[in-house]
């Protein structure tokens, strides 16, 4: 009996001290690759939105999910080596922001899941079978919509009345630069307005793009350029652009706030802020194969008008009173 008493009593204490050590365990701290083309310090914004998509899922950086950023720093030929950074470093998921990295990244890795914050054609690129099932380890967020450009052309059509020639200014290796390019095609023909496409490799070819634009005696310049391209020449392209007297309207906000003249397209925090709920989805075990990309939802439209002064323009009252922001 005693014996009997005295193992029960045993078994029950070692499973008591199992049950008091499985408890301590430390719990695992999930760690997030973010992987960006521009430097750490003019994606600010859009980094901050991201921590904010996280922090409303509960998420705290440095507290309960660890964040690897990486950045490439405008120079393209980096991002390889950052993805296979990211990937030795375990990561359980990475964040791509643009095409470019989201393309290093798949070349890196099947298996980490690939959250995209922005594509512009994330089915043409190869990145997902469908935008319903996308079928492997990408998913995320697409900033695929036809109207945009066209937008853009249109806006430049109010804001220049008179335009008949636009300078498109591309990026031939960039992924998606092909269905971008298709798409202002249609939008010029709707619009009566032609077309002259300048090819922007890199840096270098920045200037010789606003040469070839004046003596080809365009009217304005719709800017294509991939932000890791242009992001770290912003005074550059301004003063090309101020120099050339030609109106610009660019994807993205990140020259317009340097004093570039507007910027029409899809609202980049947003998409990083909804970036987070695909990282939080996957962490909870679902797969990337089984979550849809989503579409851009909101979008943005900003006009410096101390970039018209300078170049001499009148931005009229209508177009002005649509404008999400205006910088005086």
């Amino acid at each position: 009996m005693r014996k009997n008493f005295f193992c029960l009593t045993l078994c029950a204490t070692l499973f008591a001290l199992y049950s008091s050590a499985e408890a301590q365990q430390p719990t695992k701290i999930p760690r997030i690759g973010y992987l960006i083309g521009s430097s750490l310090s003019t994606s600010s914004a859009r980094r901050e939105a991201f921590r904010q998509g996280l922090r409303e899922l509960e998420y705290v950086e440095g507290k309960n999910i660890v964040i690897e950023w990486r950045s490439a720093e405008e120079k393209l030929n980096r991002f390889h080596a950052l993805a296979t950074e990211l990937v030795r470093l375990k990561v359980d998921i990475i964040v791509t922001a643009g095409p470019i990295p989201t393309r290093a990244a798949k070349e890196t890795t099947s298996t980490v899941p690939i959250v995209m914050t922005q594509d512009p054609d994330p089915v043409g690129n190869g990145f997902v079978a469908s935008l319903a099932r996308p079928g492997g380890n990408i998913t995320g967020l697409s900033t695929f919509r036809p109207e945009i450009s066209g937008k853009q052309l249109e806006l430049l059509k109010e804001v220049l009345p008179k335009v008949s020639r636009v300078a498109v200014f591309g990026t031939s290796t960039y992924p998606g630069n092909a269905q971008l390019l298709k798409e202002v095609k249609l939008g010029a023909g709707a619009l009566g307005v032609k077309l002259q496409y300048q090819d922007v490799l890199g840096p270098k070819d920045i200037e010789p793009a606003f040469h070839a634009a004046s003596n080809g005696r365009a009217d304005a310049v719709l800017m294509m350029v991939t932000s890791a391209i242009v992001g770290g020449h912003r005074t550059q392209v301004v003063d090309l652009a101020v120099k050339s007297r030609l109106p610009v309207i660019y994807p993205t906000p990140i020259i317009v706030e340097a004093g570039g003249l507007m910027t029409y397209g899809a609202n980049q925090d947003d998409l990083d802020r909804r970036a987070a709920t695909y990282v939080d989805k996957i962490l909870k075990g679902a797969k990337p194969a089984d979550l849809p990309v989503e579409q851009a939802m909101k979008f943005e439209f900003i006009i410096n008008l101390n970039a018209a002064k300078q170049i001499g323009l009148t931005i009229p009252p209508s177009v002005l009173a649509r404008a999400d922001k205006v910088i005086k």
